[in-house]
């Protein structure tokens, strides 16, 4: 049933490859508890005990409330597909609950360094270092994830419209604005990719490796490590960090926040507010400093 639900999860709910691959590791752990602690190979026939005395052991381990609860989540999800599909009578997570997890804000990279990263630091002018360059930027000026960068391809730019088109979550389509300094840009990195590959076709990827090949997640982490190392003062070295940083310096700017919703491909509003306390300490620290009263 492992691998029904994998296809489910993969042709039907269209999730990403990444989230493919997170589910299968979370129910294979949990096979593998049931058949040393209880002696029992088939998860579908797991019930709340055993659910929670995994919970228990994963505490007991040390990891996080935000891990387990994704793990918590992964089986809720596998118990309602085999309740669906008849496989069971009866959903053994129903009174399984979250761990409360400490409420913690987003990280951000402060204005200057972005500065210091897009404006003043000499990128080289090979196409490996234009590409970079390209990679930080896309990522700050357009906030798109990493999968979607990785997925972009030069048919999905649109410089008559200032515009680029990107599939977010479950392949949605969304169109993000592109403003005039990333539009130069891009046809600087264009005339570069031309000089190293030929022509550019449109069903070429736009960020790729020296070899032309689509780049993948952990080159894209290397990338953009690479320069937050040399200016950013967070602890985080993502490029989700960056993705981040464009929602709060919206935000910051005063951008409305439905817009800011549209703009990251968000479902709703509430994945979206939790940028707005980043802005609501600013505030309190302008208040602080300006205030007669403060």
């Amino acid at each position: 049933m492992l691998d029904s639900f994998i296809n489910y999860l993969e042709y039907e709910k269209r999730a990403s490859a990444h989230t493919v691959l997170a589910y299968r590791k979370d129910l294979e752990q949990f096979s593998e508890f049931c058949q040393t602690a209880f002696e029992k190979a088939d998860i579908a026939q797991a019930e709340h005990a055993e659910i929670r005395a995994w919970i228990i052991d994963l505490v007991e381990e040390g990891l996080s409330s935000t891990s387990i609860n994704r793990k918590i989540a992964t089986l809720r999800s596998f118990y309602k597909f085999l309740l669906r599909s008849d496989e069971i009578s009866k959903d053994p997570t129903y009174k399984i609950k979250a761990l409360k997890t400490p409420k913690r804000l987003p990280e951000f990279v402060q204005e200057e360094a972005i500065e210091k990263i897009l404006d003043e630091f000499q990128y080289e002018d090979t196409f490996e270092g234009q590409r970079d360059r390209m990679v930080m930027e896309f990522l700050y000026l357009t906030g798109v994830r990493l999968s979607e960068l990785i997925a972009l391809k030069w048919r999905d730019i649109n410089l008559a419209s200032d515009s680029v088109k990107v599939f977010g979550k479950r392949k949605k389509e969304r169109i993000i604005p592109i403003n005039n300094v990333l539009k130069k840009n891009i046809v600087s990195y264009k005339k570069v990719f031309e000089e190293t590959f030929s022509n550019v076709d449109h069903s070429d990827y736009f960020i790729v490796s020296i070899k032309k090949e689509q780049a993948y997640p952990m080159k894209i982490y290397r990338i953009v490590r690479q320069y937050l190392d040399l200016f950013a003062q967070t602890q985080k070295r993502s490029p989700h960090l960056l993705r981040h940083t464009f929602a709060t310096h919206l935000l910051n700017k005063g951008a409305d926040l439905n817009a800011v919703k549209d703009l990251l491909g968000h479902a709703n509003l509430a994945a979206t507010q939790v940028y707005t306390h980043n802005s609501m300490e600013k505030l309190k620290a302008v208040f602080e400093q300006a205030h007669p009263k403060a």
